[in-house]
């Protein structure tokens, strides 16, 4: 069979069925049409007073398949809601002044000028654009002062050369010069291959000017950023080390002089060392990482550190879960971080002596086809935290807390849904083989009936070290709308259990993991509606990897399709964009030093045994699990003859796969008509 792109698959897919007739009336159940029209909640930044929230507006533009983001403020006490910055382009990363007078954003409203750096008068309503870069600006951060706004930007350099070209006369066309790699990581599953150069750090006047670049070399100094009390030097965590990229999790947090532009370390440990905060006094500095022991999964724990990166202590040592995005309370004796706890992401306010009280929960991420637990929050100087909400049946809405009290902001999508009815989800108890609960839930279609028998689509997350939650999904939902019911579970390997939990599969993945999937689909069958002759499986990432796996050990599922897999460690860790970290972490030796070790653990050690329908789905340019994974997979299939089709995504990388509302839909409708095929017939 022929590599085919989405719109070719569905029509030799859909072929053998009888033409649809138009509908007579608007679909009540989710479609792929209705991709277009969902929005999400990004980004919430409440003003110093509390009196404002200021948001990231995503919406889809059918014209270009792509979403758009506009910035909109939002009163507090009334719930009513204003654009702010909206019209052709996105606009993001909006930041308030320390005093609330000020907002700094990011867009690309001039075409022309690509995104640059505004700074909105709120009072006034007046807006300027501060900068005229030749890239994207990012980590935007105003100094206490109200003066100055730091950033870090890509800055290129030459890259590395070798020999020299013959000189191209003028006005002739030659091919592109040869392109020459030295680096160990060249390419990002993010931004591709890699250009020469570095990102750097540089701060502006917040009422325009010349930039002033801070750092320099060969060295990558983004991320979050943070200015000292008095404002002469910024922090910042980055790894500078000369074997930085044999040594991936390894980084220091440092500050850079803006008088003297000179950068010391301010912490010394082996491990990560990450988003730094300043108190609001100076004397202190918050910060998030770890020791690291070289493990496939370790909580990113709370510290503090005196000014000067003395007497470091952690304040998260008792909580058994990751935390970030450390932010100092106003009165400097406790900092607010999200975790992340079965499932999903909450906000706590930890006290200097390590006490910890949640203040917000059911916070929800901005990904949209699949229920990935996340989830954005911001603090203001009364301590109200506005934060994105959700549930399984809403995606992201901006929420406030306060004293406790949750209060629910906007209702992007009301209209939508007012017109649809969706798949209820709930809880499902799941006990693993050796008594160990596993988290899962279960979606049951629109108009569920207990008496009937429904098929099953068992969908598992990625990561694998990840979570899923209670959250909306696309996916699930289309799923759902065409007759199926969905299990998904949190099996052990999952983040937001703890580190014992995630780290049942260190050096040891897949492994177990299969066998709480299939005690998962289990309890769903127990529930007496699920047909146990009509079983489907499916998985992105970490998920596809487990589909491949589940399709070489066991005949139940009818069909299957495996998304963006890895299928042969060996070649994955020596093609993926992250090289130095896999072979270090998951497996401890290299492929050459334990080739049966990586091939125990690889799905195409299994491939002899397949005997299900098997789909593969990956996106063209993904560089995380490249394509070369999935074709592996998709040759050992046809020349073993075993019914498969490869689908490839044009122009989407790993973490991209559904970002086009078409692509996500028509991907979605791929893998129903896929399992339509082989769904056995009443």
């Amino acid at each position: 069979m022929p590599i085919r792109p989405l719109a070719a698959l569905l029509t030799a897919l859909l072929a053998t069925s009888a033409v649809a007739a138009p509908p007579a009336a608007p679909s009540r159940v989710l479609t792929g049409d209705d991709l277009f029209n969902l929005e999400v909640a990004a980004d919430p930044q409440i003003s110093p007073d509390g009196k404002t929230v200021v948001y990231s507006r995503r919406t889809n533009d059918i014209m270009i398949d792509r979403a758009r983001s506009s910035l909109w403020a939002i009163d507090v006490a009334s719930g009513a809601q204003v654009p702010l910055v909206a019209g052709p382009g996105s606009h993001g990363q909006a930041r308030w002044s320390p005093d609330g007078s000020k907002l700094a954003y990011i867009s690309s409203a001039d075409d022309k000028a690509g995104a640059q750096l505004y700074v909105r008068w709120m009072k006034t309503g007046a807006t300027a654009r501060i900068t005229g870069l030749p890239a994207t600006p990012s980590g935007i951060a105003w100094s206490p002062d109200g003066e100055r706004i730091a950033y870090s930007m890509f800055v290129p350099d030459d890259g590395p050369r070798l020999g020299k070209s013959p000189d191209k006369p003028e006005g002739a066309k030659w091919a592109e010069p040869l392109q020459v790699i030295d680096k160990m990581v060249y390419r990002t599953d993010e931004g591709g291959y890699e250009k020469p150069g570095h990102e750097q750090i540089f701060w502006v006047s917040a009422e325009g000017g010349a930039p002033v670049q801070l750092t320099f070399g060969a060295l990558d100094a983004g991320g979050r950023l943070s200015w000292s009390r008095d404002g002469r030097s910024v922090l910042f965590s980055a790894n500078l080390a000369q074997d930085r990229e044999r040594d991936p999790l390894n980084s220091e947090v440092h500050e850079v002089s803006i008088d003297t532009l000179q950068v010391h370390a301010l912490t010394r440990r082996k491990g990560p060392d990450n988003a730094p905060a300043v108190s609001p006094d100076g004397q202190w500095i918050a910060y998030t990482g770890f020791d690291d022991k070289v493990l496939g999964y370790q909580n990113q724990q709370l510290s503090i550190m005196k000014r000067d990166g003395s007497g470091a202590r952690m304040l998260t040592g008792n909580l058994d879960r990751s935390v970030g995005n450390p932010v100092w309370a106003a009165d400097g004796r406790a900092i607010y971080v999200a975790y992340d706890d079965h499932g999903s992401v909450r906000v706590a306010r930890v006290g200097l002596d390590g006490s910890l009280r949640t203040v917000a929960e059911d916070l929800v991420g901005g990904d949209l086809d699949r229920p990935y637990s996340g989830g954005q929050f911001s603090v203001a100087r009364d301590g109200t935290v506005a934060y994105t909400g959700g549930s399984t049946q809403r995606p992201a809405d901006v929420w406030i807390a306060h004293g406790g009290k949750p209060r629910r902001l906007t209702r992007l999508n009301e209209s939508l849904f007012a017109a649809k009815t969706l798949g209820n989800v709930e809880k499902l108890a799941v006990t693993a083989f050796d008594g160990l609960p596993i988290d899962a839930w279960l979606v049951t279609p629109p108009g569920f009936d207990p008496a009937k028998k429904y098929p099953l689509i068992l969908e598992i997350h990625g990561g694998p070290f990840a979570a899923y939650g209670p959250s909306f999904s696309t996916d699930d939902q289309l799923y759902a709308a065409a007759g199926y019911a969905v299990v998904y579970a949190n099996p052990r390997g999952s983040t937001s259990y703890g580190e014992a939990f995630a780290n049942q599969i260190d050096k040891a993945y897949p492994g177990r993991d299969y066998d709480d999937l299939m005690s998962a689909v289990d309890a769903a069958v127990a529930k007496g509606f699920v047909d146990k002759d009509n079983l489907f499986v499916t998985g992105g990432s970490g998920g596809g990897v487990l589909t491949a796996w589940i399709v070489g050990k066991t005949d139940r599922f009818r069909a299957a399709v495996t998304q963006k897999p890895v299928i042969n460690w060996s070649s994955f860790v020596l093609t993926a964009d992250m090289t130095p970290f896999f072979a270090r972490y998951w497996f401890g030796k290299l492929p050459w030093e334990d080739p049966q070790g990586y091939w125990a653990r690889s799905p195409l050690s299994l491939v002899g045994n397949v005997k299900t329908p098997t789909m593969v789905v990956v996106g063209a340019e993904d560089y995380r699990t490249p394509n070369s994974e999935s074709e592996q997979y998709y040759e050992a299939l046809q020349l073993r003859g075993v019914p498969t089709m490869l689908v490839k995504v044009p122009g989407a990388n790993h973490g991209g796969l559904a970002d086009r509302p078409s692509q996500s839909a028509a991907k979605a409708s791929a893998i129903l008509a896929w399992f339509e095929r082989y769904r056995a017939k009443p």
